[in-house]
């Protein structure tokens, strides 16, 4: 890591742990069949991709797993109880961490996420750590769902580079994704693939950029 002036963070695994398998589960609970085939790390249904840009509704996305599951009496409570399992915690130190990159380097976050579990994580850091929004951790927060794109594609990370008026080589990007990665490293940006039981904390200390 040589240069480092400008820090992007992904959400999922990097800042907020999540498990797949746990979200799966739920989901097979609801009725769901080839649940990997719903839902994965690496691959998903394309409503997801829709969900990730905005494209379809809430209410829509809750149709499709309605549709999918073969139970039209599922409420609305039920599945955004199942799509939001896949998040686990996010420890205090990270948020200290954060907090000091920010004094330090311009930091942003880039997530493929979407309005139901934006309600719920804002609502978790809001009880967690009196935080109104991730944006005070932040230059600038990036949602797939609010900006009409996603990570790999060279949209998303050209809209960062461009509106903040960031060198490439100057900016790292950190993900728990190697695809996403790969969309960061066609543009020039240095990367960093967060894999368990790495994480942040060892991370920014290994490299002593704190």
């Amino acid at each position: 890591m040589q240069n480092i002036k400008n820090i992007i963070f992904d959400y999922g695994n990097v800042i907020f742990n999540i498990d797949f398998r746990k979200v799966q589960q739920a989901f097979r609970d609801l009725g769901l069949q080839n649940v990997e085939d719903f839902f994965d790390h690496r691959k998903q249904d394309g409503v997801f991709d829709l969900l990730d840009r905005g494209e379809i509704s809430n209410a829509g996305f809750r149709d499709r797993v309605r549709e999918l599951a073969q139970k039209p009496e599922l409420t609305d409570t039920q599945i955004d109880d199942a799509w939001n399992s896949i998040f686990i915690d996010t420890p205090a130190s990270y948020i200290e961490l954060l907090k000091k990159a920010k004094a330090k380097y311009r930091t942003f976050m880039l997530s493929n996420t979407n309005a139901i579990h934006e309600i719920f994580f804002t609502d978790y850091i809001k009880k967690n750590f009196g935080l109104d929004s991730n944006d005070a951790l932040f230059e600038k927060v990036y949602y797939s769902h609010l900006v009409g794109k996603r990570k790999p594609e060279a949209a998303i990370f050209e809209q960062v580079l461009t509106e903040n008026n960031l060198k490439p080589e100057e900016t790292l990007f950190i993900d728990d994704s190697p695809q996403h990665l790969e969309g960061a490293k066609k543009l020039g940006i240095q990367t960093f693939l967060m894999t368990a039981p790495d994480n942040i904390e060892k991370f920014f200390e290994r490299e002593h950029l704190l």
